[in-house]
């Protein structure tokens, strides 16, 4: 918990966690949000139409094109990327508001999200955590485990984890997730220790300023008291 520095007092945090897909990031994200339901998943928007029992605003804000392209083009996209022909974006004003209330924003981000959120004008506000395998084998294990895909499809994704892993060291902080569990406690060390930070709390000046006050009011009461 931060100081009570009598203000609702810190700054909202932005954390990414970024992994090859297999390595426990959908997991690990929803494990945190469990952990402290006061964290807020992103939604993003994107230009594909929605799926049956999908409802705009909850798993993904619907927009056409033009209206994801216009909302690049004006600033308003924290990160955007094309996927399978399909858009795909962070709107950044809710992510803003968030921030400014002192609430905590979760991304479920590639690399190249990561990196353009990292640049972006709320840099300062984002934590960004990579998540490796224990091995390579036990990466095609846990994607063959699913049930889900074809066998092309899992070779396809583990061609495109050794992409993801390259950018390992771009990142604030890297887990090797051997166990979930383990993995989340550090995943939480992580994000209790941001929150702490002084340039996460600006009502610490004001409070720290308070202290003073009520020192030298005490000293001028009290002065053998405190060495005066």
């Amino acid at each position: 918990m931060a100081a009570d520095t009598g203000e609702a007092a810190r700054r909202g945090l932005l954390i990414i966690l970024s992994s090859p897909s297999g390595a426990g990031k959908s997991t690990l994200a929803r494990r945190l949000m469990a952990w402290d339901p006061a964290i807020s998943f992103s939604v993003s928007a994107t230009t594909r139409p929605p799926r049956s029992g999908e409802v705009d605003g909850r798993e993904y804000h619907f927009r056409s094109r033009a209206e994801f392209e216009a909302m690049v083009a004006e600033g308003a996209m924290l990160e955007h990327a094309e996927v399978f022909g399909n858009l795909y974006g962070s709107p950044k004003a809710p992510v803003e508001a968030a921030v400014e209330a002192g609430r905590d924003t979760l991304f479920d981000i590639d690399w190249q999200g990561g990196q353009q959120i990292r640049n972006s004008t709320l840099a300062r506000d984002t934590v960004s955590v990579f998540i490796l395998p224990p091995s390579i084998g036990e990466l095609a294990r846990r994607l063959e485990g699913r049930g889900q895909d074809s066998a092309e499809v899992i070779a396809g994704r583990m061609a495109k984890s050794l992409a993801e892993i390259s950018h390992w060291a771009e990142y604030d902080y890297v887990l090797i997730n051997h166990d979930v569990d383990a993995t989340l406690a550090e995943l939480v060390a992580i994000v209790t220790a941001e929150r702490l930070r002084r340039d996460r709390q600006p009502g610490l000046t004001g409070f720290v300023r308070g202290l003073n006050a009520e020192f030298e009011s005490r000293r001028k009461e009290q002065p053998h008291d405190l060495g005066a």
